[in-house]
């Protein structure tokens, strides 16, 4: 229904001289798109209010509101070319007024958990990158088109903006990072199984992929919630962090998307936060994450640990045991290097898991898994409380190389899937004892003494010819001997 509208909005912002690449089309789309997803949000809840004859007070002042400034409407429902502003007129009302404005309900709101915090907080992180005031017509008249009313309508627009988030992929390295193959994610939300009242958390939120498949998860586990239930499900259970701006925010807008309308994620560096500091208050039922791959935080930072690396993966995995509730459930992918590297910080950190952590479950991915990153990764599963006594190995063995034209899909995880559950050995899969473990440098890596080497059977007849081949070469050497002799 809006895919054509997505690529035509693209299309127009491809000839502003402000807008480079990928990465500033979903940046710009996106405060565009929430300004007109807070319209029709205000619409609906006014109408529900005069349902049940309330008078319901609008969040955004009348001349601030999309209807005004942005899509004034003429008597046929179309858009009234004389009042609607372009060109200079248009840019010099965003820059200098609209955001202006916006920013300040940051410092209004009632608290963090609002949606009037998340127009502030979204517009101090932005700026209007689109430099021509009638480009910017342009796309407001595509996304005025765009419609946010119906459950179908807010499904269609979440996976076409998680197309967006995938397609930054090949606006460079920096836009990968964002994103985590959503086959993947569903398959360790399955795992990590949460329930209802717990409370998940993504450090390293990205594109807050995570957060939005247990949202889905959790409205498919509990269809008949009830309305207390509903309040918990949007408000005390998704929480997030994100050192990017832009990462943050595209996370927001995702979980907006998806039908969180005020998501608990907050603009820091997770590393900032000293890890002697969190106390029982501040953590988590679940953890369910894939930070960063080989990132470098400076030494004030890696003192917030007790295990000084440099290796920003490394400190996220102390963060999330350390923020996990005692019974919690993680499920973090990591380069795969992590369980064999032998420098010191990586020897204790392994160590470190599996004493405090039951590492119930290793899940080795293939190369390839992540677009454009030339890494091999692992998924760890593991519950804090007990420490791991002996750990499932599962290596995905694919019959095809994985990139862009053969990306990794749900079939791909389902053997995974079923023989999780039971941990069930197979020529993929297998157990080690951690009795077994080398206690020196805890050495944790996929070996699977399972999987049986295929023999290929060559033709006979391709035998002979070798044979015959081989004979004949053989009487040339001979001959060359004689003649010398």
């Amino acid at each position: 229904m809006f895919e054509q509208t997505f690529k035509n909005i693209d299309d127009v912002l491809h000839k502003d001289a402000g807008c480079s690449n990928e990465l500033d089309y979903v940046e710009q789309t996106s405060w565009i798109l929430f300004l007109k997803y807070l319209n029709d949000l205000e619409i609906e809840r006014k109408t529900k209010a005069e349902l049940t004859d309330k008078e319901y007070q609008f969040i955004i002042d009348k001349k601030f509101s999309w209807d005004v400034w942005a899509a004034p409407k003429n008597g046929d429902g179309k858009i009234d070319r004389n009042k609607a502003l372009t060109g200079d007129d248009l840019k010099d009302f965003v820059d200098l007024k609209l955001i202006p404005y916006l920013k300040k309900f940051k410092a209004n709101a009632e608290s963090a958990n609002t949606i009037e915090y998340k127009i502030g907080e979204i517009f101090h992180e932005l700026k209007n990158k689109i430099q021509s005031g009638y480009t910017l017509r342009g796309v407001i008249d595509l996304v005025d088109q765009l419609r946010f009313q119906s459950s179908a309508e807010k499904h269609e627009m979440s996976h076409l903006y998680e197309d967006k988030i995938k397609n930054m992929g090949n606006a460079g390295r920096n836009g990968g990072e964002y994103y985590t193959p959503r086959p993947l994610i569903k398959t360790i939300v399955k795992v990590v199984a949460p329930e209802l009242g717990n409370t998940i958390y993504d450090g390293a939120v990205g594109s807050a992929g995570f957060l939005c498949e247990s949202f889905e998860y959790l409205k498919e586990q509990n269809r008949h919630r009830s309305t207390a239930q509903d309040k918990v499900l949007q408000s005390k259970t998704f929480y997030g962090k994100e050192k990017k701006s832009l990462a943050y925010i595209i996370g927001t807008m995702n979980m907006i998307l998806h039908g969180v309308e005020a998501p608990n994620i907050v603009h820091t560096n997770t590393l900032s936060e000293n890890l002697a500091d969190i106390q029982e208050k501040d953590r988590y039922d679940i953890v369910l994450a894939n930070p960063p791959f080989g990132g470098k935080e400076r030494a004030e930072v890696q003192q917030n640990f007790p295990i000084k690396t440099g290796e920003t993966a490394s400190l996220f995995l102390q963060h999330f045991i350390k923020i996990l509730k005692a019974g919690g459930r993680g499920g973090v992918v990591i380069k795969n290097t992590f369980l064999s590297n032998m420098d010191n910080a990586s020897v204790s950190l392994r160590k470190l898991l599996i004493e405090s952590c039951n590492l119930h479950t290793v899940l080795d991915l293939p190369g390839g898994t992540f677009q454009g990153a030339g890494v091999k990764t692992v998924v760890l599963f593991f519950e804090k409380g007990t420490p791991t006594r002996k750990i499932w190995y599962y290596q995905l063995n694919l019959d095809r190389n994985l990139g862009k034209t053969n990306p990794l899909n749900e079939n791909d995880l389902a053997e995974f899937l079923k023989l999780q559950s039971a941990k069930a050995n197979s020529e993929n899969s297998w157990t080690v004892k951690i009795a077994d473990v080398n206690t020196t440098s805890f050495d944790l890596s996929v070996k699977n003494l399972n999987k049986k080497e295929k023999t290929t059977l060559r033709d006979p007849q391709e035998i002979l010819e070798e044979i015959k081949s081989l004979d004949e070469e053989s009487s040339e050497i001979l001959n060359s001997i004689k003649d010398i002799i």
